[in-house]
C-alpha cells in the first residue's frame, strides 16, 4: 500500500538539531539525501536539510524491509524518516559537523520525492562551472555555503529595517516603472501597450523620487529596493541589484555619516560578531588619489604613495622637468631590495600595460641606496628622496612619473594594489573608510562637455558655487562614499534643495532648460514648493552581504542572479516573445548589427 506524507511522517526535528544529550528520544526526520555508503550490510545515509545533516543507519537486524528498500536511494531523494536517536559508537564520531555524535537508527522511511541524476556534487559545487550552477540554481542552493549566504542576508535585512525604524524612519516604496532620464548608465525601458511608442523605464535608483519625499515633508526614508541598470557585468555589478537606500531632512553630512557609521558598526557586531571602530576615518578625494591612486583605497594594505619632486628638482636627472611641471610619485615596498631584476623588469612591463610611459626604481641594499637613476642625482636629492620616501634598508622603491597627476597617481596605485595582494600584506577584518569632497562634474571627451560625477541632484561645496558656470572643473561637492576593505560599499551626498542653484547646475552639464525641463521637469517643480535641506545615502545590499561572508562575487549572495552576459541560464531569460506581443505593444524588431 502506497504511503502519504501526512502529520505521522513530519519532522519533529530538523536534520542540523540532533544533539548527543537526545539519544535514546524518538525522531522523525525530513530531508534530502546527501550521500550513501554501504558497508557490510549496514547502510548509511547523511540526510540533510537547510541546518545541517544527521548520520541515518539502515540496520537489516531492526528492519529487513526497510533496509531493502534503502538500497535503491539515490542522491537528493526527499525522505521522511522515523527512528531512535543513539549515540554514535566510540571512534566513529564526526568531530566536523555538529550533529556528529549522534545518529538516527532507522525504523521506518518513506521517500517523499525522487530525484534524477544530478549534474554535479552538491559538496563539490565549487570546482563547477558557474554557468552550470546557475542553470540548476535550485541544486546550487542547496550547498551549506548559499544557505549560510541567503541567512546572512535575511539578518542583514531584518537588522536594517529595526535600526532605521529605530531611528525614525520609515519605509516607503518607490515606483518601478517611472521616466527615463539618461543620465548614467542605460535604462531597462518598458513599452506601454496603453500609451503606443512611448516607454518607462525601470529604476535605476529611487533618487528623484526620495528627494520629492522630502519635499512631502517624511523627513526619514528608507528602502531596501531592487534597482535595475543595463550596463557591462563585473562581480560585484549584476542588471538588477538591491540597495538599502536612506533619505532626510534637516540634516548635515555629519548627522548621516553618525547614523551610517553606528548602523554599520551595530550590524558587523550582531550578524559576524565582529567589532567595528568608530567613527571611521576621513580623507577627501583628493587625498585619497594622491596617497592610494584610487577612490576607495583598500586601508589594509599598509603602503601609502609620496609625492616626490621635491627630490628631482633641477640637476641632469630624467625626471627634473617634471618635477616642475608634472608629477612624481613614490612607492615604499618594504622587503622589496630582495626583488629580482626580472621581477623588477615584470612589474615594469606591468606599469606599461597599464598605460605607463614607464616605472623607475630604487633599493637599498647594505644601506647604499641603488638604482638606474642614482647617477644622475646629487647627493642633497638622494638625501632628499630618502627622507620623503623613508626608504630603509632592505626596501625598493618605485617611481612614477607624468604630465597628468590623476595619470601617475591611478597607475601607481594599481600597482600597489596588486604588489599588497601578491605579497601577502593585506590584514585581516574590517576596515572602513569615508571619502569626501569629490569632483562635481568630470569632463567626458567622448560627449564633449562635463558630466555629473554621481549624479546632477549633488549639492556643491558652498566654497565653490561660484564656480559653477565659469570654472566646473573645479568645483567639489558635498558627496561622501563610504568604502569597505577597497570596495566602495555606498555613497551619497547632500542634494541641492534649491531650484535655481539646480537650474545652474544643469547649465553646467551643458542641458538646455527646455532639455532640463524635459528630462527632470517634474523635480525642478517640486523643489520650486518649498524643500528642506536633505540628503542621503545609498548602500548595495548585494555587496555588503558579500563583503560581510567573504564572497568574491554578489552572485554568491543573491538567490538567482544572472550570468555575465545578462542571461539567467536557469530560465532562458532574455527569451524572444511572440508577434503578437509584439504586435499589441506596437514594437517591431529589427536583426542586430553584426560586428
Amino acid at each position: 500500500m502506497e504511503r502519504h506524507y501526512d502529520a505521522a511522517w513530519q519532522r519533529t526535528m530538523y536534520c542540523g538539531a540532533p544533539r548527543v544529550e537526545d539519544a535514546g528520544k524518538k525522531a522523525v526526520l525530513n530531508g534530502w539525501l546527501r550521500c550513501r555508503r554501504d558497508l557490510g550490510g549496514i547502510i548509511f545515509i547523511e540526510l540533510w536539510d537547510k541546518t545541517g545533516v544527521t548520520q541515518v543507519v539502515f540496520n537489516p537486524e531492526l528492519n529487513a524491509e526497510a533496509h531493502g528498500r534503502a538500497g535503491a536511494l539515490r542522491s537528493e531523494y526527499v525522505l521522511a524518516v522515523r527512528g531512535t536517536l543513539r549515540r554514535r559508537p566510540e571512534g566513529t564520531e564526526n568531530p566536523e559537523l555538529a550533529t556528529g555524535e549522534v545518529e538516527l537508527l532507522v525504523e521506518d522511511f518513506i521517500v517523499l520525492s525522487p530525484a534524477k541524476l544530478i549534474p554535479f556534487e552538491i559538496d563539490n559545487a565549487d570546482s563547477v562551472n558557474e554557468d552550470l550552477r546557475l542553470k540548476y540554481r535550485y541544486l546550487d542552493l542547496r550547498r551549506a555555503s548559499m544557505q549560510a549566504n541567503l541567512k546572512a542576508r535575511h539578518d542583514v535585512t531584518l537588522y536594517t529595517r529595526n535600526y532605521f525604524s529605530d531611528n525614525g524612519f520609515i519605509e516607503i516604496e518607490t515606483p518601478m516603472l517611472t521616466k527615463s532620464t539618461p543620465e548614467g548608465a542605460r535604462d531597462y525601458l518598458v513599452p506601454s501597450r496603453v500609451n503606443p511608442g512611448k516607454f518607462y523605464a525601470l529604476p535605476q535608483s529611487p533618487q528623484i523620487f526620495k528627494q520629492l519625499l522630502m519635499v512631502g515633508g517624511c523627513d526619514r526614508y528608507m528602502q531596501i529596493v531592487k534597482c535595475f541598470r543595463d550596463e557591462d557585468l563585473r562581480a560585484d555589478r549584476q542588471p538588477e541589484f538591491t540597495q538599502i537606500d536612506l533619505e532626510m531632512s534637516f540634516i548635515t553630512e555629519e548627522d548621516i555619516m553618525t547614523l551610517v557609521e553606528n548602523y554599520l558598526a551595530g550590524l558587523f557586531k550582531a550578524v559576524r560578531g565582529a567589532e567595528v571602530e568608530t567613527p571611521f576615518p576621513r580623507m577627501t578625494w583628493r587625498e585619497a588619489m594622491d596617497k592610494y591612486g584610487v577612490d576607495k583605497p583598500d586601508m589594509r594594505i599598509p603602503m601609502e604613495m609620496v609625492s616626490l619632486e621635491e627630490a628631482f628638482k633641477g640637476g641632469e636627472n630624467p625626471f627634473s622637468g617634471l618635477a616642475e611641471n608634472g608629477t612624481i610619485k613614490g612607492l615604499r615596498l618594504p622587503g622589496g631590495a630582495a626583488l629580482s631584476r626580472k621581477e623588477l623588469s615584470e612589474l615594469e612591463s606591468r606599469a606599461k600595460a597599464l598605460g605607463a610611459k614607464g616605472m623607475a626604481n630604487f633599493q637599498v641594499k647594505g644601506g647604499e641606496l641603488k638604482g638606474p637613476l642614482v647617477k644622475f642625482m646629487s647627493e642633497e636629492q638622494t638625501a632628499k628622496l630618502k627622507e620623503i620616501s623613508c626608504i630603509e634598508d632592505g626596501d625598493a622603491l618605485f617611481i612614477m612619473a607624468d604630465e597628468n597627476w590623476r595619470k601617475a597617481c591611478e597607475i601607481l596605485g594599481q600597482i600597489r594594489l596588486e604588489l599588497g595582494r601578491d605579497r601577502g600584506m593585506v590584514r585581516e577584518g574590517f576596515r572602513f573608510l569615508w571619502v569626501t569632497e569629490f569632483p562635481l562634474f568630470g569632463w567626458d571627451d567622448e560627449e564633449g562637455r562635463y558630466t555629473a560625477v554621481h549624479h546632477p541632484f549633488t549639492a556643491p561645496m558652498n566654497e565653490d558655487v561660484d564656480f559653477l558656470l565659469t570654472e566646473p572643473g573645479k568645483v567639489r561637492s558635498r558627496a561622501y562614499d563610504v568604502v569597505l576593505n577597497g570596495t566602495e560599499l555606498g555613497g551619497g551626498s547632500i542634494r541641492i534643495h534649491n531650484p535655481e542653484m539646480q537650474q545652474k547646475a544643469f547649465q553646467a552639464l551643458n542641458f538646455t532648460p527646455e532639455a532640463a525641463k524635459e528630462r527632470f521637469g517634474f523635480l525642478l517643480e517640486g523643489l520650486s514648493y518649498g524643500t528642506p535641506p536633505h540628503g542621503g545615502l545609498a548602500i548595495g545590499l548585494d555587496r555588503l552581504v558579500m563583503l560581510m561572508t567573504g564572497g568574491k562575487s554578489i552572485r554568491d549572495v543573491m538567490a538567482f542572479p544572472k550570468n555575465q552576459k545578462a542571461q539567467c541560464p536557469m530560465s532562458d531569460a532574455p527569451s524572444e516573445v511572440e508577434k503578437k506581443q509584439l504586435d499589441e505593444l506596437s514594437i517591431k524588431t529589427i536583426e542586430p548589427l553584426v560586428k
